[in-house]
């Protein structure tokens, strides 16, 4: 590495961090562009992203990754690096690179002789002695896996848990293992059952499989006094997996719940002879990296034994880490002697792998690890033919197991692919819809449709976050699935449907599928990299049946009236049930936001369901306002006008913004009925809405409403009309509170619904909020750099702490909008060879000066009459002389030497012979990796050698 090389690798890092920092302070403000100051030969940073940079990479908040300084130094596994979010003194959130050197907290190995193996910075024991320290910690793997999986991947912002996370931190999860009941001395029941439960709110979703029973035709919950809490009546079909729901549940039954008092219940009442299982509710971390499952059985009638297996594979490496829950393997009534057991991996009828354990009464869970899967075993895994078996050693021995297979619940998933999350974001208004199902023996099936893009389709395949921004990461390609169509929405550009199978996904992507890691990417020939990409993400059952048999409808801004340009995209299930109560379960990619947080800080979206006809509005029914990417709810008054839109398909469902009052994006329903009397029950008995907030009246509660809610206040079922501040107003009537003027207030039989006011779109970035006003006012230029209100048609260079004025750019403030256009100044042509650019700030090169520079000078030295010096780091060296280099926090590469050839510096690492052993080691302070036997032959000649020694003496 010459120290020029080394100069124009730090020059170029801090224009990035430069262009990056200015890019932050205007990606997200509306036409603002990043500042044209990015350096010559270094790719350009996406608009808007919050992260950081470091060694022409790009990394998002909270990454944390081991820095590779290239050759010949190659990656220092011994530091981490980690991109921590900071925050502006105006909110903005950006990355700030802290490195530390993690050797020091290197656990101490427990043998006598550990190995540093390549590509590791801690020492470890050689062979299986490593393997029980991961085992110990599993419990602590499956927890640290609770907060990575609630990182995003969206590969357009790599990281955006606003936008992308499923969770927000209020669902709990919850598992239970059902068997024969042990209070009887015979069980009555064979078989075994696993129910996962996701507490959200007040609403108790379960997903249950079960095998060796018939279908139960009961779900019950009782309570820590064996009571019945909840019944579930089951639908006969053949399916293995029961989908429920439990809503409302009562505070006590919530806190049962959390103590873990509560149980579940199996009971099939309608075969010749009753059969039931129960089982304890029980919270576990390993829910939450669960990728893999099994339920164990055993071939015993009425044994009341069973177990389920909860696995993932690890981010980086081929090993399978198992919890497993096991019931009426110890005899009922033993001590709590350990019971030891074996488990073991099978494949048809071929022991592959076998783990040694022990379980007690108290504490019959096992946490192990199978690690180095081979590809054999990694290829059985993804086909469900792998077996996990476990036996119990003594005289009787017990023996229960299960085949293991690709995690299964009643989520759905599925994507929303939008032109705002391809990897070059447009606004093109289409979108794309996609559901996916994944089969026990690894195929996944899929169906897919697009419309309203701007040209024919190219390209489909499913793939993987990019490694980087120029390079797609494809896994597989189903662009032969794809069948083109005519648009039903008005012919808008190219529309299609994909209907199909892949049938050979690697564990590895079945794993990253369930981890929402895997992406959709529509190619066109206008956009060949991609015009509409999308997220594969979980949505989680809420109870609505719709997505486990129904596609869903497309929303998209080609389908408002007029069209919207807009990268955003959405799609929605709704249903009519026999009371002719809708349902409905919207999920939306990319809606536009607002900074001004008067009126709304995170209101994304007013969700509508109105008829086509656009002359008429008697009919328009908001539906719910909601944060973030999803809404659900039940509508139970709908009219009979619009039941009959519905029945024939003329009626829409439509998401509004801030941004577009009148429609961002919009999709056509279409749900046969027959309510020709309109909805049964014209009270709403129950509210269902996800995320209103139903309150009492306003004047008896606190005054300072925050103006990010809807308030809903129900009033007395006797009464016609709405009783609101001391006053009663009719059906259908539209008022001002008086407790906020900034809200309007409708009348719905019998519950006021308070929505915030929509204000208009402003063009200019930075506004201001008028106390006498509603709605805010353009005001000026505001440059985020620093942060002051420019006046219109003034310029001025871009101030970037802590670098000061940029000269290379100069900034304008256009006019009334309130827009802010930065150009790059053009540069004069030099005559030299060699120029340099004097100061960062500097926006041009200059030729550097014909006489020879001092010592004291930071650029390239030169002696006036003789060679040329190196500088490396704060430290000159002669012509010829070698050292050693130091890095921070490292110190001395004692394996790498540097010298001074007239001027340049390189530097090389020592080199290594080839080695013949297949595992290597490194001891500390050696350069080069030997082997083993090497090693030890080495160290028995040197304690001959010593013994040779002390005879003499």
């Amino acid at each position: 590495m010459s120290t020029l090389e080394f100069r124009r690798m730090t020059e170029g890092a801090l224009w990035i961090l430069l262009a990056g920092i200015i890019a932050s302070g205007f990606g997200s403000r509306l036409k603002t562009p990043a500042l044209p100051i990015q350096p010559e030969r270094e790719p350009a940073m996406s608009k808007g992203l919050s992260g950081c940079s470091f060694g022409g990479r790009f990394y998002s908040l909270e990454d944390t990754w081991h820095p590779d300084l290239g050759e010949p130094f190659g990656v220092m596994h011994c530091v981490m690096c980690y991109c921590e979010p900071q925050r502006s003194r105006r909110g903005k959130v950006f990355g700030k690179v802290s490195c530390r050197n993690i050797k020091q907290n290197c656990p101490e190995p427990s043998c006598e002789e550990p190995v540093l193996l390549p590509g590791h910075c801690c020492k470890t024991c050689p062979k299986g002695d490593s393997i029980r320290k991961e085992v110990e910690s599993l419990f602590e793997f499956f927890s640290e896996k609770d907060d990575d999986l609630h990182k995003s991947y969206n590969d357009r912002s790599y990281i955006s848990s606003e936008d992308t996370s499923s969770r927000d931190g209020s669902s709990t999860d919850f598992v239970s293992l059902l068997t024969g009941s042990m209070d009887s001395w015979l069980p009555s029941s064979s078989g075994v059952a696993r129910a996962r439960l996701t507490l959200t709110r007040t609403s108790l979703t379960f997903s249950i499989t079960f095998q060796r029973m018939n279908r139960p035709s009961i779900v019950s919950f009782l309570d820590s006094d064996g009571n019945t809490a909840f019944e579930f009546r089951v639908l006969r079909t053949e399916s293995d997996m029961i989908c429920g729901v439990w809503k409302n549940l009562p505070k006590s039954y919530i806190s049962q719940l959390e103590s873990e008092s509560l149980r579940i219940s199996l009971t099939n009442t309608e075969s010749s002879k009753s059969e039931e299982i129960q089982g304890r509710i029980i919270r576990h971390r390993a829910l939450f990296a669960e990728t893999f499952s099994a339920i164990l059985t055993s071939e015993e009638v009425h044994s009341g034994m069973g177990g389920i297996a909860m696995m993932t594979l690890s981010d980086t490496e081929n090993n399978l880490h198992f919890i497993l829950i096991l019931q009426g393997l110890v005899p009922h009534g033993s001590s709590s002697t350990k019971v030891p057991l074996k488990v073991k991996l099978f494949y048809r009828q071929h022991l592959l792998r076998e783990i040694r354990a022990n379980i007690s009464t108290h504490d019959s869970d096992v946490a192990e690890v199978l690690s180095d899967l081979n590809s054999r075993e990694l290829f059985w895994l993804s086909r469900g033919q792998l077996q996990i078996a476990v036996e119990t050693e003594g005289k009787n021995p017990q023996h229960i197991s299960g085949f293991i297979s690709g995690k299964r619940s009643c989520d759905t998933l599925q994507s929303v692919l939008s032109s705002g999350s391809a990897l070059s974001p447009s606004a093109s208004g289409g979108v794309g819809s996609a559901v996916f199902f994944l089969h026990g023996n690894g195929s996944l099936d899929f169906q897919l449709r697009l419309s309203g893009l701007g040209s024919p389709v190219t390209g489909l395949t499913l793939e993987m976050k990019p490694r980087r921004r120029s390079k797609r990461s494809v896994l597989y390609d189903l662009t032969q699935h794809y069948i083109p169509e005519n648009s039903q929405y008005g012919g808008f550009g190219g529309s299609g449907r994909a209907e199909g199978s892949c049938g050979r996904m690697e564990a590895r992507h079945i794993h990253m599928l369930l981890q929402n890691e895997l992406f959709i990417n529509v190619a066109t020939t206008e956009q060949v990299e991609g015009e509409l990409r999308g997220q594969i993400q979980t949505l989680p059952y809420s109870g609505l049946d719709a997505p486990l048999y129904e596609l869903p409808v497309p929303l998209a801004g080609r389908f408002v009236s007029p069209p919207v340009r807009t990268g955003a995209a959405g799609h929605a299930w709704v249903s009519v049930d026999q009371r002719c109560h809708l349902h409905y379960e919207i999920v939306v990619n990319g809606l536009s936001k607002t900074e001004d947080a008067s009126v709304s800080a995170h209101l994304h979206g007013l969700a509508e369901i109105g008829e086509m006809d656009e002359s008429s509005t008697n009919h328009k029914r908001l539906l719910t306002g909601f944060y973030g990417q999803q809404a659900q709810g039940v509508l139970k008054d709908l009219s009979l006008e619009l039941l009959r839109h519905l029945d024939e398909g003329t009626a829409y469902i439509q998401v509004s913004t801030k941004m577009n009052p009148r429609g961002e994006i919009r999709g056509r329903i279409h749900v046969p009925n027959h309510c020709e009397s309109g909805s049964h029950g014209a009270v709403v008995e129950e509210t269902e809405f996800d995320e209103l907030v139903f309150v009492r009246d306003p004047t008896n509660i606190h005054k300072d409403l925050t103006h990010d809610h809807k308030e809903s206040i129900p009033v007395h079922k006797d009464a016609p009309s709405c009783s609101f501040e001391g006053e009663d107003h009719p059906h259908g009537s539209q008022w001002t509170p008086r407790y906020n003027q900034c809200f309007s207030c409708t009348c719905q039989k019998k519950t006021v619904i308070c929505d915030p006011v929509v204000c208009p779109l402003l063009s200019c970035p930075h506004t201001t909020q008028p106390e006498d006003q509603c709605c805010p006012v353009c005001l000026g230029c505001y440059f985020e750099g620093d942060q002051k209100m420019h006046a219109p048609g003034t310029t001025w260079h871009p101030f970037v702490p802590p670098f000061g004025f940029i000269k290379c750019a100069v900034c304008t403030c256009k006019g009334s909008t309130g827009e802010v256009h930065c150009e790059k100044l053009t540069c004069p042509p030099l005559s030299c060879s060699r120029p340099i650019r004097r100061s960062p700030s500097d926006c041009c090169k200059v030729c550097p000066p014909e006489t020879p520079l001092s010592m004291e000078d930071d650029e390239e030295m030169m002696q006036a009459d003789g060679t040329r010096l190196c500088k490396f780091g704060k430290h000159y060296y002669q012509n010829s002389e070698h050292w050693h280099p130091s890095v921070p926090l490292l110190g001395e590469m004692k394996c790498i030497t540097c010298w001074c050839d007239h001027g340049v510096t390189k530097c090389q690492r020592k080199q290594c012979p080839l080695l013949s052993c297949s595992k290597p080691i490194r001891r500390e302070g050696i350069c080069c990796p030997e082997c083993i036997e090497d090693f030890m032959e080495k160290e028995e000649l040197a304690k001959i050698a010593e013994k040779k020694k002390s005879w003499r003496h």
